[in-house]
């Protein structure tokens, strides 16, 4: 097994806002689907914010590097047999939050 984040970019649902009671309906659907197959790891929404930075100096600076293009808006995390899985997990996700998701394999601890 192997485990992917999936995720949106803050921004990318752009449906109006009396729709948002359906869309979070629809994506906790989803994510009761992928509990119920034992896949779910974790995942949710994240504020919309700045993030604050830590530097490995330990300085802390408040909002994104200046090159940063986008941010995170949400994600999930599932542990798959296969790409090919986390990707219709994704297509699931996609069709319910209404946005593209971004796939990637998360790499194994091997100290695990």
């Amino acid at each position: 097994m192997a485990r992917y984040l999936i995720s949106f970019d803050d921004g990318a649902m752009t449906f109006p806002e009396e729709e948002l009671p359906d869309v979070a309906e629809a994506a906790h659907k989803v994510l009761r689907e992928a509990k119920h197959a034992g896949v779910w790891v974790f995942g949710g929404g994240l504020q919309r914010q700045w993030a604050t930075i830590v530097a490995n100096d330990g300085t802390i600076a408040d909002g994104p590097y200046p090159e940063t293009k986008a941010v995170i808006g949400g994600f999930s995390v599932v542990d798959v047999p296969s790409r090919e899985e986390a990707l219709a997990w994704a297509a699931k996700f996609a069709a319910a939050c209404r946005c593209a998701q971004e796939v990637r394999e998360i790499m194994p601890d091997p100290e695990a």
